[in-house]
């Protein structure tokens, strides 16, 4: 088995983004798919703080420290981006005009449900932020995440045991071991990372599996 870096988990998602859309980009590992968009395809890349034609990370030692992402990592921005009031920010947000947003999580449940935030204080995460606007406002949601916890805990469940973020949000998930869509039927896999298969996906994972490798 040969999982997929994260560098690689951002290069998928990449990927699958469709010319024209609007994608924001949660905090966390979803930052570097940034860096992976193709340059001739047009996405433009939002930031909840208050950022529209995001490009990738800059070069070391040319970064603006008044130039971050959500996450407080230095990016750059693309000819005609511009930044502004994150108040403006979440009222596109809010008001359904993100095509897409790129979501971390803790845990993904079989109907779609998404757990990204936690208010133990040993979590990265101790405060849900603008997740519950984005997973609300956002035409869709995709998540991208390792498959397991750093103990071996699926993250793909049955029901989500961390506080939820949004109910019957999530449309796809990217791990380091799959793509999977969100289905009546459970996760259809769509993509396997080299050497992984179905069987032994299906040993890591906590909720039904589906071959959706061949469906549309």
């Amino acid at each position: 088995m040969n999982p997929w870096s994260r560098t690689q988990m951002a290069g998928r998602v990449a990927q699958d983004i469709p010319e024209g859309w609007y994608v924001n980009l949660g905090i966390g590992i979803p930052t570097l798919v940034a860096d992976h968009v193709p340059p001739e395809r047009e996405v433009v890349l939002h930031s909840e703080n208050g950022i529209l034609g995001m490009g990738p990370a800059p070069e070391k030692g040319r970064e603006n420290p008044w130039l971050i992402n959500a996450g407080k990592q230095a990016v750059t921005l693309h000819p005609g981006g511009s930044y502004f009031h994150h108040a403006d920010s979440f009222a596109m947000i809010r008001g359904g005009h993100i095509d897409l947003c790129v979501l971390g999580a803790f845990e993904v449940a079989a109907n779609g449900d998404i757990a990204n935030w936690a208010t133990s204080e040993n979590d990265s995460a101790p405060a849900v932020g603008g997740a519950m606007d984005l997973a609300a406002g956002a035409k869709r949601v995709w998540v991208m995440m390792e498959h397991t916890t750093k103990d071996g805990r699926p993250k793909l469940v049955e029901a989500c045991s961390y506080p939820l973020t949004a109910m019957k949000a999530v449309a796809r998930v990217y791990t380091n071991l799959a793509v999977l869509d969100v289905t009546e039927e459970g996760f259809a896999v769509r993509d396997l990372a080299p050497g992984v298969t179905l069987e032994g996906l299906r040993s890591v994972t906590a909720a039904p599996l589906v071959d959706g490798k061949v469906a549309a």
